[in-house]
C-alpha cells in the first residue's frame, strides 16, 4: 500500500486490489470474505474465499446499490480495514466479515513461534 492509498478518500484512489476488495465487499453484502495480506493490503494472487450470509425470508441477499457507482468517498469502516491491513506482514491471513457491504470486523490468523 502506498502513500496515496493512506490518504485515500474515495474508491477511485485506491489500489486496484483495495477496489476489488470493497466491490467484493458490496457484491456479497452479507457473509464473510478471508484474504491473504502483501505489501499491506489485499494479495490477489492468492485465493480469496467469499462466504455469504443468505436471509431466507425478507433479508437483503442482493449487492448493494453502490455496485453501479463509479465512484463513491469511503466510509470509515473502508478506512480502518485498510489501517489494519497496512500494519500487517505478508502472507497473515485475514477473515473480514460484512454487513450491509462494509468492513465491521476482522480475524487475523498469523503463525507464531511456540
Amino acid at each position: 500500500m502506498d502513500a496515496v492509498e493512506k490518504l485515500a478518500a474515495s474508491l477511485s484512489e485506491l489500489s486496484e486490489n483495495s477496489r476489488r476488495l470493497i466491490r467484493a465487499m458490496q457484491h456479497a453484502n452479507f457473509g464473510r470474505i478471508t484474504i491473504s495480506v502483501r505489501d499491506g493490503g489485499p494479495d490477489a494472487a492468492a485465493t480469496w474465499h467469499i462466504q455469504r450470509t443468505v436471509k431466507l425470508v425478507g433479508g437483503e441477499n442482493g449487492p448493494r446499490p453502490e455496485t453501479s457507482c463509479a465512484d463513491f468517498p469511503l466510509r470509515n469502516e473502508h478506512k480502518a480495514l485498510f489501517g489494519e491491513l497496512k500494519q500487517l506482514p505478508d502472507g497473515v491471513r485475514v477473515t473480514i466479515e460484512i454487513k450491509h457491504g462494509l468492513p465491521v470486523f476482522i480475524e487475523v490468523n498469523q503463525a507464531c513461534d511456540a
